[in-house]
């Protein structure tokens, strides 16, 4: 039981961990436009759309 107590704790932390990175990302990215926005991860051309054989060059940057 203690086990599971601790594989949940560390999988919450974990979690909100990343929510918080991600946060820190944006703000940044925020504050620095010149850089350009933040990239998140599982968008963009031929990941998720469907279009992994007919992008464009200037959808992959």
């Amino acid at each position: 039981m203690f086990n599971l107590l601790i594989t949940i704790t560390i999988i919450f932390s974990m979690l909100i961990a990343w929510v918080f990175i991600q946060q820190i990302a944006r703000k940044y990215a925020a504050n620095h436009p010149d850089l350009g926005p933040v990239k998140e991860e599982g968008l963009g051309c031929g990941k998720t759309c469907g279009c992994k054989t007919s992008c464009k060059q200037e959808d992959l940057f």
